[in-house]
């Protein structure tokens, strides 16, 4: 077990984050050592990784429209105006700040399910006023993250109706069949323990103040004392232009890249923003969200990478023998091989149809009941968004609040996110899957 390719592939890529490398070269070492370590030949491994980096391209892509759409929202002065509002709403008090940051995080899963959408937006105007209320970002991210997913994994509404299906539907197809409704009645487990953990992380652990240079974000040079407190014309444009761009992505149509194209183009014609500014809001947009856009899609290749080289199963067969008929190490390992397969590729929906093919028999043979099946699947799977280096749930947090160049990816996000969800979760999970 200890020379599978998978668990060596994942070990490095961690390894080589935390000692500050690139994630992005970080992603590519370890995708290509994962690989080798599995008899690919490096130039089929190479192959295999660019060939599987279309399986995100979509998404790049959204990425770079949603900053170029944040950064022309900047410039037009109505983020920066919100910001201020909610400047006066908390009150000067840090740890409120950070509880309505969470809860806009947890509305844009469900009520108003735009994903990241929002963090580019929202939390860079934000960033100078957390400065002076010195609150610490590491408490930030952590309410990011948790409302980035806490909501999918526990409610069966917006992204969680997805989630939920996906868990239902890969049960039914190996074997188990379980209703989607009845998937919520369990996955709330997973929540309360995302839950604790962020109550532990904003009134424990990242309580203490924290001090920050003020630097001046490049390319959003508005800040909130500049902001006009009240609402001129070009202003009403860009919350049009806003509106129409979340409009059309929740509605059938459902596309991110057509809704940003259109906010976008709103505000040039309505005067929001200048024509011969647009070069300017492309370059800033790419600065913002560029870097994620290429995480994605190296991950994309990396998850292929790892299915390739047939080392999950690999992984499974050599848990099996050290189950020995106990449901308490069962799950532990269970959920410890979830959390390897899902660190690597960065994303809880991508991975249940892995998990599942895997965990369904496995969990039948052993005893576990359908609800306990139920919670390993969602359990193992919602690792994968928290305190990953290659999630969406942890990269678009340190877009945010790594504008001015003073937030780090993996100490800053990544270990605080996984310390204070990936552990509770575990051991929720553990103790959850045993009980039920």
């Amino acid at each position: 077990m200890l020379t599978n390719p998978v668990l060596l592939s994942v070990v490095i890529m961690v390894v080589l984050c935390l000692l500050k490398l690139n994630v992005l070269l970080s992603l590519i070492i370890a995708a290509l050592a994962g690989g080798v370590l599995a008899g690919m030949p490096l130039g089929e491994t190479m192959g295999v990784l660019i060939g599987g980096m279309g399986g995100n391209s979509s998404t790049a892509l959204s990425y770079i429209l949603l900053g170029t759409l944040a950064a022309t929202l900047h410039k037009t002065g109505i983020a920066t105006i919100l910001s201020r509002k909610i400047v006066e709403w908390v009150q000067g008090k840090g740890v409120i700040l950070v509880l309505i940051i969470a809860a806009v995080a947890c509305l844009s899963q469900n009520l108003i399910p735009v994903h990241i959408a929002f963090v580019p937006i929202l939390i860079p105007p934000l960033v100078k006023v957390m400065n002076k209320l010195k609150i610490d970002r590491r408490a930030v991210a952590s309410a990011l993250t948790f409302g980035l997913k806490a909501p999918y994994v526990a409610l069966p509404v917006g992204y969680g109706w997805i989630f939920h299906g996906l868990i239902s539907d890969n049960m039914s197809e190996n074997g188990m069949e379980v209703a989607q409704s009845s998937i919520w009645h369990v996955m709330w487990i997973p929540g309360l323990a995302m839950l604790i953990g962020l109550l532990i992380a904003v009134f424990i652990t990242y309580r203490k103040e924290r001090e920050y240079k003020d630097i001046e974000p490049e390319g959003l040079e508005t800040t909130v004392e500049e902001a006009e407190i009240k609402m001129t014309g070009k202003h009403w444009v860009a919350l049009v232009g806003a509106v129409s761009a979340l409009a059309i992505q929740v509605s059938p149509l459902g596309s991110l890249h057509i809704g940003a194209l259109v906010g976008i183009t709103i505000m040039l014609v309505g005067g929001a923003i200048k024509w011969k500014d647009l070069d300017e809001m492309l370059h800033s947009g790419i600065g913002m969200m560029g870097f994620i856009a290429f995480v994605m899609l190296v991950a994309a290749g990396y998850g292929s990478v790892i299915r390739e080289t047939g080392g999950v199963d690999q992984l499974v067969e050599s848990a099996g023998g050290m189950l020995a008929g106990s449901q308490v190490v069962a799950a532990s390992v269970m959920i410890l091989i979830g959390l390897f397969i899902t660190m690597g590729i960065g994303t809880s929906f991508g991975t249940i149809p892995i998990i599942a093919a895997i965990y369904v028999p496995m969990a039948m043979a052993l005893g576990f009941s359908p609800q306990a099946t139920i919670l390993l699947i969602g359990t193992a799977a919602a690792l994968g968004d928290a305190g990953s280096p290659a999630s969406d749930s942890t990269l678009a947090p340190t877009a945010g609040l790594n504008v001015d160049g003073q937030h780090d990816h993996i100490w800053d996000t990544c270990v605080p996110t996984f310390l204070h969800y990936n552990i509770p979760i575990v051991i929720f999970g553990i103790i959850g899957a045993v009980i039920l």
